[in-house]
């Protein structure tokens, strides 16, 4: 084929991606896909919206009507910000409850794309915004029908404001912490790995402060941090990691085979079997035995020098996917938190710092879309131990660990590379968060130079 019968091709091809790169298209696709997302959740299979339509909810008018609000007066599985979202969702009354959530996920989502879009500023990271619309759209309706969609989109702005406003990142870090719990381990993360650490942890700090002084004035006491021990007593539930052994067993069927039940407590299905008990209880040391390995990994990491461009992508990554495979709870929403550290891995990629994370990306995608067909889609097939769920279901589970194992591996290759500190500039590392300018100038003085002609650092090639 000739070039002058190629060029007409390439020249629509070019269109094309101009196109799928336009802030136009990535807003009309966001209303899209949260309207299809959103219907789903509305009127597709199951009830997806339970949670919000009979657990928030109930929160929320027993508290207005008895005064007695839970994270308050009462202790509560989650953080007290938790409970923000939930009174908001009800301005318009009980009735419209849970088409009110979905609008303020909307609303809350449509904040955090316009910073991964870069406001359209920046058309490096269009691909990025399209990958977040297609996790939604693979996990379907619980994506937005859970508590999880509002901490997601905090903490995914508060990381790309690491770059240009690591104070204005300590602060959306800490209140994504205290509406649930596990962004946490992504804040310890973020203190070893950014040069910026001493702005983020004090405005973190601050925020946190602020936060316990309001909950203490309205009466919060102790209870504010009764999420803390909420959790110790479950159980494991069908569609965690640490579960599959004993669902297996229960498809057996043998004498003193494994069961499921429905604990009425905390409204969820959990497994029954020798020595279930036992894994529930090693489960939440185990947990935090794995991040603190991974922490200490990092730290390791930080005094061979290496950038946080490089670090922090795969850390985020690997905490991120540990806090789900070693998790006593299984839910489906959990798919989400993979959001934060694939963004932010996609958008330092972007700048060409930091590994390609185009194979987690796809590997959350494929999570994401086999978690939609166990819940809503098919969930009492799973119940019923069907085998062809529960092969799907060992197969999810399998991918978080195929997915953790890259992050590990990626964060032991960094063991390796060997950096100049003359020669890391850490202020572009990652998409200008307008308007913001990109801040130089670390509060430790390792990994970056502070200078105006810091020459970048040169991003290791993926093999």
């Amino acid at each position: 084929m000739t070039d002058a019968a190629l060029r007409p091709r390439a020249a629509a091809w070019a269109r094309l991606v101009a196109l799928l790169r336009s802030p136009f298209m990535l807003w009309v696709a966001f209303i899209l896909a949260h309207l299809w997302v959103g219907s789903r959740a509305l009127y597709g299979p199951g009830y997806p919206l339970g949670d919000v339509e009979w657990v928030y909810k109930f929160w929320v008018q027993h508290g207005l009507v008895s005064g007695q609000w839970v994270g308050l007066q009462t202790s509560w599985v989650y953080p007290i910000v938790a409970l923000l979202p939930m009174i908001a969702a009800y301005a318009f009354g009980p009735d419209l409850y849970s088409g009110a959530w979905l609008t303020m996920v909307m609303i809350v989502d449509a904040a955090a794309f316009a910073v991964v879009m870069a406001f359209g500023r920046d058309r490096r990271v269009a691909h990025v915004a399209w990958w977040w619309l297609g996790l939604l759209v693979a996990l379907g309706p619980v994506a937005l029908g859970r508590i999880d969609a509002v901490t997601v989109a905090v903490a995914v702005v508060g990381l790309l404001c690491l770059a240009s406003a690591p104070r204005l990142a300590g602060v959306l870090l800490a209140v994504a912490t205290w509406i649930k719990v596990w962004p946490a381990a992504i804040v310890a993360a973020v203190l070893l790995a950014v040069p910026s650490r001493v702005r983020v942890a004090v405005a973190a700090g601050v925020t946190s402060a602020v936060i316990l002084a309001v909950s203490i004035a309205l009466g919060g006491g102790a209870n504010t941090f009764g999420f803390i021990t909420q959790q110790t007593g479950r159980g494991l539930q069908i569609e965690s990691g640490l579960g599959t052994f004993w669902m297996w067993d229960a498809f057996s069927r043998r004498p003193g085979a494994s069961t499921i039940y429905y604990d009425t407590s905390i409204l969820t299905y959990q497994v029954h079997g020798q020595g279930v008990q036992t894994a529930a209880a090693v489960a939440t040391p185990l947990l935090a035995l794995v991040t603190l390995a991974l922490l200490a990994l990092a730290i390791v990491i930080v005094r061979r020098g290496v950038a946080a461009a490089e670090l922090l992508p795969p850390l985020v990554l690997a905490i991120t996917t540990a806090l789900i495979i070693f998790n006593k709870v299984g839910s489906p929403q959990f798919v989400t938190w993979l959001a934060v550290p694939v963004i932010l891995g996609l958008s330092t990629a972007a700048t060409g710092r930091g590994a390609s994370f185009r194979f987690p990306a796809a590997l959350s995608l494929v999570i994401a879309l086999l978690t939609q067909v166990i819940y809503p889609s098919f969930y009492q097939q799973l119940l019923a131990l069907n085998v062809w769920m529960l092969l799907i279901l060992s197969a999810r589970n399998l991918l978080y660990l195929v997915l953790l194992a890259w992050a590990v591996w990626s964060l032991v290759r960094l063991l390796d590379t060997g950096v100049d500190l003359q020669l890391v500039d850490e202020s572009n590392w990652l998409p200008r968060v307008w308007p913001f300018a990109p801040e130089r100038g670390g509060d430790t003085g390792q990994g970056d130079t502070g200078q105006e002609g810091a020459k970048p650092f040169s991003p290791r090639s993926e093999s």
